[in-house]
């Protein structure tokens, strides 16, 4: 097996004027289906060997630390309109465009530091809702609030708040106010909305008209509900509530009665139940439930007292983790998204499977995605990448049989420079087989040995997938082999798998990760006294870990809002509602959690550390690098802490991205080259 052979699985102002002119310029004429498959297909079939001479062009940071280009994509339900976010010089600005008159018009500018742009959704053919986060304080504990905006483009001027507590009804400030339970088909003007406006940690049900912001009441908060399910007609039908650690789920009838429990159980045991959503009938709910020890999707109908299951889609191999997907013309779910699948989409609608087989004949070696669609099925949003490119949106008309190129989400990266993954396992020391994505930069000599980044996700409940990311394509640029191991704890490999990490920070996940690297060494690919390891969040954390453990084995560590305390974990969960699942996860064994926080350990840390982190951090506070720093700086380690003032944990602004990619990437200079 060659192992670095790759697979990629996967009234206006004139400055607004300047603006809509460079959205424009997104639009370009009109492409023939069978033409742009010839342009892709034939990029597609040409080695990267073939297409770059010599030594890889190394791209400016930029290239992979700015935010993307053009993201979240979405036809407005009629088709006539398309919304997009948009980077303009590092702020996201939402746009749309006008089909049917090529106009376009900028709805919101964020800089995704004072106020983020969380999500939106088009809430029928001219208003779009967006929500809007924004940090809070509490004494020393930071969070975030959250608005819901609406934006009609046919009258409206600018970004209106949809709801807000009514004074005169002595309604409370709360925390979160973007809840959409249903969109309503049957009433496009109105939406479903579970607020808590009268109780403080209890949500009521509003029904609230986008257009006037006029509400009225559907249900009074209880204190057995914390959240609701709507069916495809827009009733509320299913309540979720959580315990301390006990979910539980009641079913309402269509008249809005309370008819009867359906199933409870502790978080992180078997008898786990995850509703996905209802069908267009009313009485047939999907949810995802264990399978011989893997995730599932099910379907049952609802008229069952028994609630028996009938299985509708099991991957062998993996977790199936994805979304319903529906038909917007009839609202009948069609299919599943599924990571574990190679285009991420399975469908069971005969109309869906022929039109998805068209699409990817047209674009062959290419994961093509059907994103939105437009009420009449005739247009709809493509999102294509390969292994030439890491993402690309196009819009096409069924009827006409054309697509539109729309935009790449990083335009400077191309066959050129795509390093892409490879899928490959390796064996832990106690025999199980773990998955991981190797990312070999271009044009590596045969039997060269590379310095090397062990790279492990966050979560640490989560995974990597195959596809673009820029961490990986940024530090393959620079010449580095980029190992992401998939470590017993992550998501998506089964129920055993991943409750590895429930009390098991810095136990046998950690030693995977040393696993890798032994991996790695044994296949002659890296240069065993270049390796080093980084990560952000857990992964950041497990960098640390590894310096504290294994600093034998790695030559310098750095951690990007990294955990370093697991006690303070626990101590800062008592502030939040979540508090027993939190103490159920990590564990509240003092001496464990003492044993495996980094913070504890600086004098047996012996590698150079490089420490980032943001300073409003809501999911990891930013006193977890700032107590590590002094502990290695108290006992002269060598360490280098920087601290972002307003970055966030995800890096959501731009200058902060790339800032922290600067600072690794020199790090890396410094003690691999």
């Amino acid at each position: 097996m060659d192992l670095r052979s790759k697979t990629n699985k996967k009234t206006t102002t004139k400055k607004q004027e300047k603006m809509y002119s460079s959205c424009k310029k997104f639009f370009i004429s009109l492409l023939y289906l069978m033409a742009i498959a010839l342009a892709f297909s034939s990029s597609a079939t040409t080695s990267k060997s073939s297409v770059v001479a010599g030594k890889t062009p190394v791209l400016p940071i930029s290239a992979y630390g700015n935010l993307p280009m053009v993201s979240n994509v979405k036809l407005s339900p009629d088709g006539n309109r398309v919304a997009m976010l948009k980077n303009l010089n590092g702020n996201q600005v939402l746009m749309t465009y006008n089909l049917e008159n090529g106009k376009s018009q900028a709805i919101l500018q964020s800089d995704n530091i004072k106020i983020t742009l969380n999500w939106y959704v088009w809430g029928n053919d001219d208003v779009l809702l967006i929500s809007t986060g924004s940090l809070s304080k509490e004494g020393t504990t930071k969070y975030t609030t959250t608005r819901l905006y609406k934006y009609d483009l046919s009258t409206d001027k600018e970004l209106i708040l949809l709801v807000k507590p009514k004074k005169s009804q002595k309604e409370k400030v709360t925390q979160i106010q973007d809840t959409i339970i249903s969109l309503m088909p049957a009433k496009p003007d109105n939406i479903l909305m579970a607020i808590n406006f009268e109780h403080r940690s209890k949500p009521s049900l509003y029904e609230v008209n986008i257009r006037t912001k006029q509400r009225s009441r559907v249900k009074r908060y209880k204190t057995y509900i914390d959240n609701w399910f709507a069916d495809q007609q827009g009733k509320p039908r299913i309540t979720y509530k959580v315990d301390d650690t006990e979910i539980s789920y009641k079913l309402f009838n269509t008249e809005g009665e309370l008819e009867r429990d359906l199933w409870s159980y502790e978080v992180f045991e078997q008898d786990v139940v995850h509703i996905l959503g209802f069908d267009v009938d009313p009485n047939v709910l999907f949810i995802r439930a264990l399978n011989q020890g893997k995730y599932a999707v099910f379907k049952v109908n609802l008229t069952d007292k028994s609630l028996s299951r009938e299985l509708v889609y099991a991957d062998a191999s993996y977790d199936v983790n994805g979304s319903l997907i529906y038909s917007p013309k009839t609202g009948a779910v069609v299919g599943l998204s599924h990571e574990g699948d190679e285009d991420n989409k399975i469908y069971w609608d005969k109309e869906y499977i022929a039109f998805k087989k068209a699409l990817n004949s047209a674009l062959p070696d290419s994961d093509n995605t059907i994103i939105s669609m437009s009420n009449d099925q005739n247009k709809y949003i493509l999102y294509s990448s390969s292994a030439q490119r890491p993402g690309d949106y196009l819009l096409g008309n069924r009827k006409n049989k054309k697509l539109e190129f729309l935009a790449s989400l990083y335009p400077q990266i191309d066959a050129t420079n795509y390093a892409t993954k490879a899928l490959v396992h390796y064996q832990a020391r106690d025999g199980l087989q773990i998955e991981g994505y190797l990312t070999t930069p271009l044009n590596t000599l045969k039997n060269a040995k590379l310095p090397a980044i062990i790279f492990p996700h966050g979560g640490p409940m989560a995974r990597d997938y195959a596809g673009f990311d820029y961490w990986s394509e940024l530090f393959a640029n620079r010449g580095y082999l980029v190992f992401q191991p998939n470590f017993r704890g992550s998501a998506g490999y089964g129920y055993e798998f991943e409750m590895a990490s429930v009390k098991g920070w810095g136990l046998a996940m950690q030693d995977d990760l040393q696993d890798a690297t032994h991996w790695l060494i044994k296949q002659g690919l890296v240069d065993p006294n270049k390796v080093c390891i980084a990560g952000a969040s857990y992964g950041g954390y497990a960098a640390l870990m590894a310096a504290v453990k294994h600093s034998d084995t790695f030559k310098c560590a750095a951690s990007f809002a990294g955990v370093t305390d697991l006690e303070q974990i626990i101590r800062d969960a008592n502030a939040f509602s979540n508090k027993k699942i939190v103490h159920k996860q990590i564990g509240t064994d003092s001496d464990q959690l003492e044993a495996t926080s980094p913070v504890n350990f600086a004098t047996k840390i012996n590698i150079p550390i490089l420490l980032i982190h943001g300073t409003d951090d809501q999911i990891v506070p930013v006193k977890h690098s700032q107590v590590m720093a002094a502990a290695l700086t108290k006992q002269n380690k060598q360490v280098n802490y920087i601290e972002i003032e307003q970055a966030n944990h995800h890096l959501s602004n731009q200058a902060h991205r790339l800032q922290t990619l600067e600072a690794m990437a020199e790090f890396f200079a410094k003690h691999l080259n």
